[in-house]
C-alpha cells in the first residue's frame, strides 16, 4: 500500500519542495525571528538533520521569492519582501580534497558568482576573490549581501587527525572567513551551519559577533521534527504509516519514538526527531535504520580509529559538564565531543543544581548503527561474522536457550585476534573486564530482543539483562573469578528483583572469563530459587 502523501526524501531544495507540493514542516517564523534580531548566526546540527534545507529556505527568503512562502507563518510577518544579492557556499564539496584541489573547488564556487556580476578574478586567492565579490555584489545591486555557508567544517573535519594538512586547509579557510568580519559594511546577514566546533577558526576566535544559537532553547527545533509537530501537523501522516504497517496509530508513534526520537540540544530543548529517518519511514511505510544507510557514519568511523574504540559505549549515560562535551574537537582528548557534536550522543537530562548533563545514544537507530559499524573495527572480524553470530544467538535466545547462545559467543570469541587489546590493557584487570562487558553489550544489543547493559537498580548495576517476551536473563561477568561470586553479586545487589513480578521466567547466569585462555570458561544458569538449571565448564 503506497502513501497518500508526498515526502521530500530526494531533495533539500526549498523551491522544489514548495513547487512540487511536498511535505514541508513550517519553521519560517523562527527564520524571520533570526533575521530580525541578528546579522551573524551559526547553527550546529548533525548530518542529515535539515541544515541544507534551512540554508536553501534562507536563500529563497533573501531572493524575495514571496510566492514560495504563501500559506506559511512568515507570510503574515514579512511586509517588505526585499530582494538581496545572495552568496551561498556548500563547503561539503571541498570534503576529502587536498589543499590544492580544495582551493580550486572553492575558486569554482566563487567564479559562478563572478560570472553573474560580469567579471573574472580567477588569478587571485579565494579570500581575495570573496572579498571583491561581496563588494561588487553590493555595489551593483545597491543592496547589502546575504551570505549562506553550509557545513563550513566539512573540509577540516576530514583532516582532523592529519595536523599538517588540517592546518594548511584551515589557513586557507580562515582567509576566506575573515572576509565576513572585515566586510561587515557590505553584509546584510550571514547564516552558517556545521557539525562541529573548531578552535582557532576565524569564525569563532575572530568573528566575535557570531551568534551561536546551537544550544539556545528557543531554536532547538529549528532543524528536525519536534514532538509537537509530530503529534499535530504530522498526525495524519503517522496514521497513514500505521495503516500501512497494520498497527494502531499509537503503536506507530511508539515505534517512531523508539527509533528516531531522543535528540535534545540544550537543557530546555524541545524533543526532536531525526528528520531524514522519520520522513523516509513515512515515505516507505516501515521503520528501519535509514540514517546509517545514508553513509552518515563514514567520516565518524574514520575518526574513531584514532581513539580507543572500546570507550565509545562508555559515554552512554555519562554525567558531564558542558565544557567536557561542547569543546572544540581539535582540543578533545576523548571521543565524547565528537560523538555529541556529530549526533551520536544527545542530552538526556540536565541537573540544574550540579550543572551536569547526562548524555546518551538518542535512540535505537543510532545505538544499533554504532554497534554494527564498530563491531568489525573493535573485534577485528567482518560484519558478516558478527551477523552470523547474532543470527545464531537470536534463535537460541528466543527458544529460551541462553546456554546455547553462550556457546555460539564462545566460539566467536575464540576467533578474535590476540592483539585486539594491548598487553598493558590486558594486564589491567579492570580493562580486561571492561573489554568483555563491551563485547557482551555489543552482541546482545543487536539481538532482536530488549537488551539492557549495566542495568541500574537500587544497589548497583548488573552487567547485562536480556529480556524477551517470555524470558529475562540476568548476567554477571567475572574475569578470573568464580561463577559463585557472580551469582552471589546478583543476589546481594538484588539485580533480578525488579523482574520477578512481571510474569516472565527469570534466569540468573554467572559467567567466568579466564584471562590466560582469553575466553569464557564457565557459566551456570540458576532459577529465582537458585536451583541450577544448566552448567557448562570448559
Amino acid at each position: 500500500m503506497s502513501s497518500k502523501y508526498l515526502y521530500p526524501v530526494d531533495t533539500d531544495q526549498f523551491e522544489d519542495i514548495r513547487e512540487r507540493g511536498l511535505l514541508y514542516v513550517d519553521k519560517t517564523d523562527m527564520l524571520f525571528d533570526l533575521v530580525s534580531k541578528y546579522r551573524y548566526v551559526f547553527l550546529s546540527r548533525p548530518r542529515r538533520f535539515g541544515k541544507s534545507l534551512l540554508c536553501n529556505t534562507f536563500r529563497a527568503y533573501f531572493n524575495g521569492q514571496k510566492e514560495l512562502f504563501e500559506g506559511l507563518k512568515i507570510a503574515s510577518l514579512e511586509k517588505e519582501w526585499k530582494k538581496y544579492p545572495v552568496l551561498q557556499f556548500a563547503m561539503s564539496s571541498l570534503k576529502h580534497l587536498d589543499l590544492e584541489d580544495a582551493r580550486n573547488q572553492l575558486g569554482l564556487l566563487i567564479r559562478d558568482y563572478e560570472l553573474d556580476y560580469g567579471y573574472d578574478n580567477s588569478g587571485f586567492a579565494p579570500g581575495a576573490r570573496f572579498r571583491s565579490l561581496v563588494r561588487t555584489a553590493h555595489a551593483k545591486t545597491g543592496e547589502k549581501v546575504a551570505i549562506i555557508i553550509d557545513e563550513y567544517d566539512s573540509p577540516i573535519l576530514a583532516l582532523l587527525h592529519q595536523p599538517e594538512e588540517r592546518d594548511a586547509m584551515r589557513k586557507m579557510m580562515r582567509e576566506f572567513f575573515q572576509v565576513l568580519k572585515d566586510e561587515g559594511a557590505h553584509i546584510r546577514f550571514v547564516f552558517m551551519t556545521g557539525i562541529t566546533k573548531f578552535s582557532q577558526m576565524s569564525i569563532f576566535s575572530e568573528l566575535n559577533n557570531l551568534k551561536n544559537i546551537s544550544m539556545m532553547p528557543k531554536y532547538s527545533g529549528l532543524c528536525g521534527i519536534t514532538k509537537t509537530e509530530l503529534e499535530t501537523t504530522l498526525r495524519p501522516h503517522v496514521a497513514d504509516l500505521a495503516e500501512r504497517m497494520e498497527c494502531t496509530t499509537e503503536e506507530a508513534y511508539a515505534k517512531i519514538k523508539e527509533y528516531y526520537d531522543g535528540y535534545h540540544f540544550c537543557e530546555d530543548s524541545e524533543d526532536v526527531y531525526a528528520p531524514f529517518s522519520l520522513l523516509n519511514a513515512l515515505d516507505e511505510g516501515c521503520i528501519k535504520e535509514f540514517w546509517f544507510e545514508s553513509d552518515t557514519s563514514s567520516s565518524l568511523m574514520e575518526n574513531l580509529k584514532h581513539y580507543p574504540l572500546a570507550t565509545a559505549f562508555s559515554y552512554d549515560g555519562v554525567k558531564v559538564t558542558l565544557d567536557e562535551f561542547a569543546i572544540p574537537c581539535e582540543e578533545a582528548t576523548t571521543l565524547m565531543p565528537l560523538l555529541f557534536q556529530s549526533g551520536y550522543l544527545s542530552i538526556e537530562s540536565y541537573d540544574r543544581m550540579l550543572e551536569t548533563y547526562t548524555l546518551r545514544f538518542p535512540n535505537k537507530e543510532v545505538r544499533n548503527g554504532m554497534i554494527h559499524n564498530l563491531m568489525p573495527l573493535i573485534m577485528h572480524q567482518t560484519r558478516r561474522d558478527g551477523n552470523a553470530l547474532v543470527t545464531n544467538m537470536t534463535q537460541c535466545i528466543y527458544n529460551g536457550d541462553l546456554s546455547g547462545a553462550l556457546l555460539h559467543l564462545r566460539s566467536y570469541i575464540a576467533g578474535i585476534p590476540y592483539d585486539i587489546i594491548t598487553k598493558e590493557e590486558w594486564d589491567n584487570k579492570e580493562k580486561r573486564e571492561d573489554f568483555y562487558k563491551l563485547l557482551f553489550y555489543m552482541v546482545f544489543s543487536i539481538l532482536n530482543s530488549r537488551v539492557r547493559c549495566e542495568n541500574k537498580c537500587i544497589l548497583g548495576r548488573s552487567d547485562v539483562v536480556i529480556a524477551t517476551a517470555k524470558d529475562v536473563f540476568v548476567l554477571e561477568l567475572k574475569v578470573d573469578d568464580t561463577v559463585d561470586n557472580a551469582l552471589r553479586q546478583i543476589d546481594d545487589k538484588s539485580y533480578a528483583i525488579q523482574w520477578s513480578a512481571d510474569g516472565r521466567r527469570v534466569t540468573k547466569c554467572g559467567v567466568r572469563i579466564d584471562s590466560e585462555r582469553r575466553n569464557i570458561t564457565h557459566w551456570r544458569l540458576v532459577d529465582e530459587k537458585n536451583e541450577t538449571i544448566e552448567e557448562k565448564n570448559f
